[in-house]
């Protein structure tokens, strides 16, 4: 991103070989292939553009001499989507680092270069190897199934609530805290099924559950806590489980997972009886990529490997 004043403000406007002139020397002894994508916000991307993008790496990851390690950059808005996707349904045989920055190359503090150098000697560590895909920000290493935009402005923006950061880069040398994960990656030909979200507020009465039904293959909703809701989203809920699609519950808290503690109507434990799915170690962003990859994949939710 660059400043633009007859914009008034920040838009995408550097290519790859103009991002690496202005960052510099990478510190690396591998060679460098710039390919330009797009050079779309993230926003403007959605499950076709995702989609397409995971085809290409994957085409490379096939190719008859394939890159040591791949880094993507990427805007900070959708790159937990993106990290994910390509986390779960690629080969984790070779790295591959998706990256970013909150401030602009116009910014004297852009933490940009910083960053880029990061992710490339996270993508060309041999330590690498069988990692798949990582999200490199702040100076710290996150699995692409747990990297998360906790900050809307702030320069360490991403983390992993529910897991600790796979390692962090010194000084350029990458350090992982541990082995890598045994991984199969998801088997899926196109993401084509469509999921909701919907949070639920103080004495919802699930008008918006009712109205995502006809429109959405599967829903998340977002409960309060360990996942209560209030009771007059119940019958709401009830019909798209008697309609057979999935419904997957989620927390709007950042830390902690749904459970099944609390019984009373609306509780937590009474929808996961119902037939309704926890989300697991995932936020609701996440939770709804899950749901719409097993649909499409034609499996159920929390039973593929991850």
């Amino acid at each position: 991103m660059q400043r633009s004043t007859a914009a008034g403000g920040n838009v995408p406007a550097l290519g790859g070989a103009e991002l690496l002139a202005m960052v510099g020397d990478l510190g690396t002894r591998h060679e460098i292939r710039v390919e330009d994508w797009e050079r779309l916000p993230g926003v403007h991307r959605g499950p076709r553009e995702i989609w397409a993008m995971r085809e290409r790496v994957r085409a490379m990851l096939t190719e008859s001499n394939p890159p040591a390690g791949i880094v993507v950059t990427h805007g900070t808005d959708t790159l937990e989507e993106t990290a994910y996707l390509l986390a779960r349904t690629l080969d984790p045989e070779v790295p591959i680092v998706v990256t970013g920055s909150m401030r602009t190359s116009s910014d004297p503090a852009w933490d940009g270069p910083k960053n880029l150098r990061d992710a490339v000697a996270v993508a060309g560590d041999p330590g690498a190897r069988h990692r798949g895909t990582m999200v490199v920000f702040g100076g710290r290493i996150y699995d692409g199934l747990d990297a998360t935009k906790l900050d809307a402005f702030a320069d360490g923006a991403f983390g992993s609530p529910h897991r600790p950061p796979v390692g962090r880069v010194d000084a350029g040398v990458p350090q992982f805290a541990g082995p890598a994960d045994a991984r199969l990656p998801l088997r899926v030909q196109q993401l084509g099924s469509r999921v909701a979200i919907v949070p639920l507020i103080l004495g919802d009465d699930g008008a918006m559950v009712d109205a995502a039904l006809g429109r959405f293959d599967g829903l998340v909703i977002q409960g309060f806590g360990r996942g209560n809701v209030p009771p007059g989203a119940l019958p709401a809920i009830r019909r798209w489980l008697d309609a057979g699609k999935p419904v997957v519950l989620a927390s709007r808290c950042p830390f902690g997972e749904v459970g099944g503690e609390y019984a009373f109507e609306g509780g937590g434990g009474q929808l996961l009886r119902l037939g309704v799915l926890p989300a697991g170690p995932r936020p609701v962003s996440l939770a709804r990529l899950e749901l719409a990859l097993c649909l499409s994949a034609g499996v159920p939710y929390g039973n593929a490997p991850a």
